[in-house]
């Protein structure tokens, strides 16, 4: 056996299949010679090295998922999703409040809707929090449309968070709690073995400036969604495309269905983060970092849907496979969701 084969069956064990694969196209074990072995040592030594950084982001990556996730305020602690008629509404958990929650006091208190402004006047004796500072009177409340984000209401000693959410033309009150059974019960993200064939490099097509797309969501919300371009990339020998939306990070969004979409993974789609293309117009798509929604993890939460456009005709086994979660009601969940 020469030493580059030796070499090579040692490291099997510790290698991706593609880097594997590569290296038998070497032909590490036809190079018997002492210079064709330290050439075919020294690759071998790249590969290992670009597998190791391979495996080490994909951690890295999914440990940050859980983390964010997992924060008290993330999408796992949803518990209620309510809409907000116009006009004014007591609010809180008794049956006697027009707007019935599922957790917190009994009575927060008045909630008025007019004319897209919101006014919230808290119930006597209440210790309620706003934005993290103790509320004392009437306030107006900003939704999540405006670009410093919401008003957060506190209760529970800071373990609920109820914050107004836009969407359309629609005024949804949402409702987070710590101790939610979506997070308290959480069962971790199952998910494909990252391959570094599903880690590509893609072409950016850009619209003409201004071009929006419809995006309907899972409430049946249509909203114009800034479509810079699209995501054009190849998967064996085949082209296949991907309209991008544009949410005013550093990174743009995808959402996409494909071939698993029902089966292993979520059956609503996924999501994917792109960096914005470099100037020749490139981008790296990695589908090994495929995300589901958060309306995979809670009935509170408002997904986009993949428009038709990014319905692929391609079984993407890569990234988070379908969340396996008790098909049990939560124990905090609200009474009136959104239709």
């Amino acid at each position: 056996m020469t030493a580059a084969r030796s070499f090579a069956r040692t490291l099997s064990g510790t290698l991706s299949a593609s880097a594997l694969s590569a290296l038998l196209l070497l032909g590490l074990a036809a190079c018997d010679s002492p210079e064709q072995q330290v050439a075919q040592k020294r690759e071998v030594a790249r590969a290992v090295a670009v597998s190791d950084t391979f495996s080490r982001d994909q951690q890295l990556w999914r440990q940050q998922r859980k983390d964010e996730l997992l924060k008290p305020d993330g999408w796992a602690s949803l518990v209620g999703l309510y809409p907000i008629d116009a006009g004014s509404h007591y609010f809180g958990s008794d049956r006697d409040n027009g707007i019935r929650l599922g957790v917190g006091p009994a009575h927060f208190g008045l909630l008025s809707l007019n004319k897209g402004r919101l006014r919230f006047i808290p119930e006597r004796g209440q210790q309620l929090t706003l934005n993290d500072q103790p509320l004392k009177g009437a306030v107006n409340l900003l939704a999540d449309d405006y670009p410093a984000g919401p008003s957060k209401i506190g209760f529970d000693d800071g373990q609920g968070i109820l914050t107004v959410i836009k969407r359309g033309d629609r005024y949804l009150l949402r409702a987070r709690h710590a101790q939610a059974p979506t997070l308290t019960g959480f069962k971790g993200i199952d998910y494909w073995e990252p391959q570094q064939d599903w880690k590509l490099s893609a072409k950016f097509v850009a619209h003409p400036a201004g071009k929006t797309i419809d995006i309907v969501n899972i409430i049946g919300t249509i909203e114009a969604t800034p479509n810079p371009g699209a995501i054009e990339f190849e998967r064996d020998g085949q082209t296949y495309r991907i309209e991008a939306l544009d949410q005013g990070g550093d990174e743009l969004l995808l959402v996409f269905a494909d071939r698993t979409s029902g089966h292993q993974s979520y059956s609503a789609g996924r999501f994917l983060d792109v960096a914005r293309p470099n100037l020749q117009g490139l981008v790296t798509v990695d589908f090994n970092k495929a995300y589901n929604p958060p309306c995979a993890f809670t009935p509170f939460a408002t997904c986009p849907l993949p428009p038709a456009e990014n319905r692929l005709d391609l079984e993407v086994a890569a990234g988070e496979k379908t969340y396996k979660h008790d098909d049990v009601a939560p124990a905090a969940s609200a009474t009136a969701q959104a239709p």
